[in-house]
């Protein structure tokens, strides 16, 4: 072995002494906030379709929809009565929509608070305090 070699090796044997540090949180950017919020909303409400549409096709494929049908028809009495026709794939996949980009909406709306709140109540107590360690 060269001697460079030697020395990395007799390095990378020595223990590695942890250092901590301890640092406080006393500001959270607004526009980051607000970015990241959005992002994790818009994500969530992806989410929310594609399940909902996911349940909708389980449920038709499995005849749930069949048989709530019979139930309400002989619970109602009435025959024209169709489960199916009131909640079609669309009708649910547009209801589960407009519930993403109101929760989207919302969802932003939320983190910017936070974080205005979080910003104005640094002021009283001085942050949040944060341990680090190298490994």
């Amino acid at each position: 072995m060269s001697s460079v070699a030697e020395k990395l090796q007799r390095k990378s044997q020595r223990p590695v002494a942890t250092k901590q540090v301890r640092l406080k949180l006393v500001y959270v950017d607004f526009w980051s906030a607000v970015k990241l919020s959005f992002l994790v909303a818009l994500s969530l409400g992806i989410v929310l379709v594609v399940a909902t549409i996911l349940v909708w096709i389980v449920l038709n494929t499995t005849g749930i929809f069949g048989k709530l049908d019979g139930t309400l028809k002989d619970i109602l009495g009435d025959q024209k009565f169709s489960i199916s026709t009131s909640f079609s794939l669309g009708t649910v996949a547009l209801f589960s929509l407009v519930v993403a980009i109101l929760n989207v909406v919302v969802g932003t709306a939320l983190g910017a608070i936070a974080s205005m709140l979080y910003n104005f109540s640094v002021r009283l107590t001085g942050g949040l305090l944060v341990g680090f360690t190298n490994n």
